[in-house]
């Protein structure tokens, strides 16, 4: 039986000179500076020719959205909700790069208790826009500099939007390995092109929302394997929605279009997986109960060649291919798309790409290799991507170029400020995002740029209770780190399930 590989935690290596010795002895180029900047950290310094709704980014730091699972069953606010928005306030980050994730209609919801952006519930966005205004201006004095933008999606493939546990999926097209397990049963399932111009009006409508309640741009979610991610795989889709690349970029076009053609003035965002792979599982053997295996491939060879996929090679879709992602970043600059999210792969059948983790959710796989390595990965894709926009900005003076934000740096917890500043410094990226970090420390990385230093009690050690939770019906937080969850009974049914299932 194939041995586990043993994993050297982070807070093991306890100098920069550390880091840099494992990072080389893991073949990965994963560069960071000697010490956390102060008086001139680059994470401090406003973005450059970057104006969204008539401010310019003062710093270089952004939250990502994230997914709630803590609203009322009518897409509307609660505590917990208010509290977190607070929290996105007294961070520091002058971008707020989607906050939440929020449903177009009810039944794209990913869970019962996700925001739903519709009328009905215009009021209580507004309230949240307030509560982190006013957070924002109680510690840091404006919001002059200060821009937010609404995530607007549709779960598509991962729908649930009645019960937290029961799938009730809506499709792109149909996947050999992902139908299976999540209910895909039936071709009644996909969206004909008649309800995809119908979904497309409630974009719309939403976007519409999000500029009276005080957005400053949307971002359209193209990731995760969520819907309109999942059409820019939709290579055997027959239709003006699928097949060439042209028709599977169609449905950001038409949204985009049809926001401008209502008259709003609100400014664009995309987040996007810049690459994928095929679905990963536990290694059967190397689970046994109560403790999962590491994560490898499904059996993939009946589906070749993989079209099914966006970024990821049709011949070998255990490797990426970025062919496409420079065309679709090429796409989204034409279209005046200010702000390019990147990000990876699917919380749901890749993690171990999107977010690198010691800890598995409940419903993942342990880490088959060391997770610094799909960290770098993550950091070398978006350094490509930049470096290509920064060409065809030279062919295409006419266009602007997005911004790029990068993605999947939890992992690295006490380097986090040393490696962004050396992304930023040299140009890799253009700021430096943030998801479930924020959540155990929303204000890590200005107070790496303020103080010099940050407080180590409160980082994200990436146990992914944020996710075994609400993936087992309990709302979100980070149970392990944040007073205000440990306090919950909530608590105690997680280390249960964690327990029961070996996460």
């Amino acid at each position: 039986m194939r041995e586990p590989f043993k994993l050297t935690r982070i807070p093991s290596l306890k100098t920069v000179a550390d880091f840099r010795a494992h990072c080389a002895a893991l073949g990965i180029e994963l560069p960071c500076e000697d010490t956390i900047a102060t008086g001139g950290s680059p994470l401090a310094e406003p973005v450059p020719n970057l104006i969204v709704n008539g401010k310019r980014i003062s710093n270089r730091i952004a939250i990502h959205p994230m997914e709630g699972w803590d609203g009322t069953t009518t897409g509307g606010l609660s505590e917990e909700m208010r509290r977190r928005w607070q929290r996105f306030g007294e961070s520091g980050a002058k971008l707020i790069c989607g906050a939440e994730a929020m449903a177009v209609r009810p039944d794209g919801r990913a869970n019962p208790n996700q925001i739903i952006i519709i009328e009905e519930n215009k009021a209580g966005l507004a309230e949240l826009v307030g509560i982190l205004k006013r957070a924002h201006t109680e510690r840091y004095g404006s919001t002059e500099d200060l821009v937010i933008g609404f995530q607007l999606t549709h779960s598509g493939r991962f729908c649930r939007p009645h019960e937290r546990m029961r799938y009730e999926p809506r499709v792109a097209f149909r996947h050999p390995i992902l139908d299976p397990k999540f209910k895909v049963t039936s071709d009644a399932q996909v969206f004909t092109d008649d309800e995809i111009e119908r979904l497309i009006e409630d974009y719309v409508r939403a976007a519409k929302i999000a500029w009276d309640v005080g957005a400053d741009f949307v971002d359209l979610k193209h990731c995760h394997g969520y819907l309109l991610h999942e059409f820019l795989g939709a290579h055997t889709r027959p239709g003006k929605f699928g097949g060439s690349f042209e028709n599977r970029t169609r449905i950001l076009r038409d949204i985009i279009a049809g926001i401008r053609a209502s008259g709003n003035k609100i400014e664009f965002g995309v987040r996007l997986s810049c690459f994928d792979m095929v679905p990963h599982r536990p290694d059967p053997a190397l689970s046994v109960p109560g403790k999962l295996g590491p994560g490898i491939p499904e059996e993939h060879a009946h589906c070749l060649p993989y079209r099914y996929g966006f970024g990821v090679s049709q011949s070998d879709p255990t490797q990426i291919d970025l062919t496409e992602t420079f065309q679709f970043a090429e796409l989204c600059a034409r279209l005046g798309v200010k702000i390019l999210n990147t990000t990876a792969g699917s919380p749901y059948y890749t993690p171990h790409l999107q977010r690198p983790a010691a800890y598995p959710p409940s419903d993942g796989y342990q880490p088959a290799y060391d997770p610094l390595v799909d960290v770098a990965r993550q950091v070398q894709v978006v350094r490509q991507l930049k470096a290509h926009l920064g060409e065809f900005g030279i062919r295409n003076s006419e266009f602007g170029i997005p911004m790029l934000v990068a993605s999947g740096l939890s992992y690295l917890q006490e380097y986090l400020p040393h490696v962004s500043q050396h992304l930023l410094r040299h140009g890799w990226a253009d700021m430096v995002g943030i998801g479930r970090a924020v959540l155990s420390y929303p204000a890590m990385l200005a107070d790496a740029a303020a103080k010099g230093e940050i407080e180590k009690r409160l980082i994200c050690r990436t146990f992914s209770d944020c996710t075994t939770a609400p993936r087992n019906g309990l709302i979100s937080g980070c149970y392990p780190l944040d007073k205000h969850y440990v306090a919950k009974p909530e608590a105690a049914q997680l280390k249960e399930i964690k327990k029961r299932v070996g996460a």
